[in-house]
């Protein structure tokens, strides 16, 4: 590396995380020896407080949620871009009265219109609320098994400063429109001092777009998107097989 590495960005799902939701003990190997030359690691990831649940703890440095709405160094929030409830309430009583099951996520809990954990069995922190009442705001809101015309009826529902992503597992996101993982994998930079061309990011999903093309080393999953693929400048093995501890072994190490 011509560069020093000075900071390793990670996506969870499909990427760090295998299919079966684990990190291989290889993957974890390598992390650690990059934490121990000194490298800041964190993640940066659609979840939202169900991030932690699936990490080791005391692996990262900081952690990225929701894409990009909190940015933390350790306990120090360094970005925050979350959704006004004033804002955002039109659209949940929109959506419920459509008879869209929807969430508005904030601090680890949904708060939602259905019971999720029928539908998303790894979800236990929830609230069925009325939304024409509710005020909490939101990192994220998401729903599922969405029609063309349900997209493109919450699309036409948007309210201002606010954008809607399609992952590839066919949820729905909406965030904060600063709400992204670049804009915070600036900030967690810039609170450790570290250059844009020092950083790696890794990813496989449409929010991970942005990061591949801001981090100075941008790395796609052969199990990417082709529309991520193509903005990465390396292509490593898929989250199944190691990809980010045999790019990290040949890059890093040898």
């Amino acid at each position: 590396m011509k560069t020093p590495i000075k900071m390793i960005v990670t996506d969870l799902d499909g990427t760090l995380l295998k299919t079966d939701k684990t990190i291989s003990s290889r993957t974890i190997t390598a992390l650690n020896r990059c934490k121990q030359q000194g490298i800041k690691l964190a993640y940066a990831t659609g979840r939202g407080g169900s991030a932690t649940k699936v990490t080791p703890p005391g692996l990262f440095d900081g952690s990225i949620i929701a894409n990009g709405a909190y940015a933390k160094a350790g306990d120090t929030t360094v970005y925050k871009r979350i959704i006004p409830y004033q804002t955002i309430r039109p659209l949940l009583m929109a959506c419920d009265k459509r008879g869209l099951h929807v969430s508005s996520q904030l601090n680890g809990m949904d708060y939602a219109n259905f019971t999720i954990s029928e539908a998303w069995t790894a979800v236990t922190d929830f609230m069925i609320v009325d939304f024409s009442k509710h005020d909490k705001d939101a990192e994220k809101i998401i729903s599922a098994n969405l029609t063309p015309e349900d997209i493109a009826f919450i699309e036409a529902h948007l309210p201002a400063d606010t954008y809607l992503l399609m992952t590839m597992d066919g949820f729905a996101m909406i965030m904060h429109n600063q709400a992204i993982k670049s804009k915070a994998i600036a900030a967690l930079a810039t609170h450790w001092g570290i250059a844009r061309e020092e950083i790696v990011a890794f990813g496989d999903d449409l929010n991970d777009f942005d990061m591949l093309t801001y981090a100075g080393i941008g790395i796609a999953m052969s199990n990417a998107l082709g529309e991520v693929k193509s903005v990465a400048d390396f292509i490593c093995q898929s989250n199944d097989d190691d990809g980010i501890a045999l790019w990290l072994e040949e890059e890093i190490f040898r």
